[in-house]
């Protein structure tokens, strides 16, 4: 099924919001009511959304791909690829909350996990830390820096970005 311009953008929108519900989709797209999307959502994207255990609309996999947007991630369109705000699971925004900073030494997974320790009392493996920085690396918002290991610092001035953590 080939997509129209206006439904591929309304499709990016699911997949950047995700997840999101009738009332956001409402406001993004101008129509009157959470009736209106759910009818448009049924008779132009039926293949590429659901709804999931709460009842929150997310995009499939193929939509996602259809579409050049990161999930959760909305972006002002600059000339860099800084977004504004990013939706993650609370264990990346308490790394975006640690992690140092673009002025400073880059750091390693294991310094980052003894932050959330300390700072959130939270104790991750040390493999979740390094999916959540992945994670956050490819949102533009960490880079690596290679030295002995690989070690990660903000890309972006830490209140450039709002946070928001999603379930």
């Amino acid at each position: 099924m080939s997509l129209t311009e206006e439904e591929l953008t309304r499709l990016a929108d699911i997949v950047r919001l995700q997840p999101t519900k009738n009332s956001e989709l409402q406001d993004a797209w101008g129509l009157d009511s959470g009736s209106e999307v759910h009818s448009y959502l049924e008779s132009h994207l039926k293949e590429y959304y659901y709804r999931d255990d709460d009842s929150l609309i997310r995009a499939t996999g193929e939509a996602a791909g259809l579409v050049d947007v990161e999930p959760g991630i909305e972006s002002e369109g600059g000339p860099d690829d800084t977004p504004s705000v990013i939706r993650v699971p609370e264990l990346e925004a308490r790394v975006f909350d640690v992690v140092a900073g673009p002025e400073e030494r880059s750091e390693s997974v294991v310094s980052v996990l003894h932050k959330l320790r300390e700072t959130f009392e939270m104790d991750p493996e040390a493999d979740e830390v390094r999916r959540a920085l992945r994670s956050l690396e490819r949102k533009n918002v960490v880079e690596t820096i290679y030295r002995t290991v690989p070690t990660f610092r903000l890309a972006v001035d830490r209140d450039a970005v709002d946070v928001e953590v999603s379930e």
